[in-house]
C-alpha cells in the first residue's frame, strides 16, 4: 500500500481545524437548537457530534489496542456540550500525537478487529485511517448540513481551504 506516513499526518491536522472550526460554529448556538431533532441520521447536531467521538474512539482504541469504552455507535458519550467539546479537543490531540509516531513500515500492519456489526475484521491500517478521516468528514458534512437548518451560515471545512490557511501562514511566519 504506497500511502505514506505524510498524508495521514496531514489528514490528522485536518481533522483536528476542521473539528475547531465546527465545534466554534456549534458553540453559537443555544443547547436546544444543538439537539433539535434534524432527522438526520443520528438526530440532531449533538448527536452527531457524539459519534463522531465515538467513531474515533472505537477505531483508535483498535488501533492502539486499547480498550475504548464505546457501547454503541449513538452513544450519548457527553450530555454536556463543553464537556463533549474538550473531549474532542483531547481525542484529536490523541489522534495527531498517533499519526506524528506512524513510520513507514506501520503502512504494511494489518488491523485485526471485532467490529460491532460485522465479527472479526483484518483491514490494512491505511484502509483504516483512511476510513477513519473519511467517516470524520461524512459526519462532520451532516453536522454542517444541520448547522445551515438553523440559519447559520457555517464555516468552509474543506480540505483545500486548511491547506491554503497553512500555507499562508507558513509564508507569513
Amino acid at each position: 500500500m504506497e500511502l505514506g506516513v505524510q498524508y495521514f499526518r496531514t489528514l490528522a491536522r485536518y481533522n483536528a481545524w476542521a473539528n475547531i472550526r465546527l465545534y466554534d460554529a456549534c458553540a453559537q448556538l443555544s443547547d436546544t437548537d444543538r439537539r433539535r431533532d434534524r432527522k438526520a441520521f443520528f438526530g440532531s447536531i449533538h448527536g452527531t457530534l457524539n459519534h463522531l467521538l465515538a467513531g474515533d474512539r472505537i477505531w483508535m482504541g483498535r488501533i492502539q489496542h486499547r480498550e475504548h469504552g464505546v457501547t454503541r455507535l449513538d452513544e450519548i458519550l457527553f450530555d454536556d456540550f463543553e464537556e463533549l467539546r474538550t473531549a474532542r479537543t483531547a481525542e484529536d490531540r490523541g489522534i495527531l500525537t498517533y499519526a506524528d509516531g506512524l513510520a513507514a513500515e506501520d503502512m504494511l500492519t494489518i488491523l485485526e478487529y471485532q467490529s460491532f456489526t460485522a465479527g472479526v475484521g483484518k483491514t490494512p491500517l491505511p484502509l483504516i485511517l483512511g476510513h477513519m478521516f473519511n467517516h470524520q468528514t461524512h459526519h462532520r458534512g451532516q453536522a454542517h448540513a444541520m448547522l445551515s437548518q438553523t440559519g447559520m451560515t457555517p464555516p468552509s471545512l474543506d480540505l483545500l481551504f486548511y491547506l491554503r490557511e497553512m500555507e499562508d501562514a507558513a509564508s507569513t511566519a
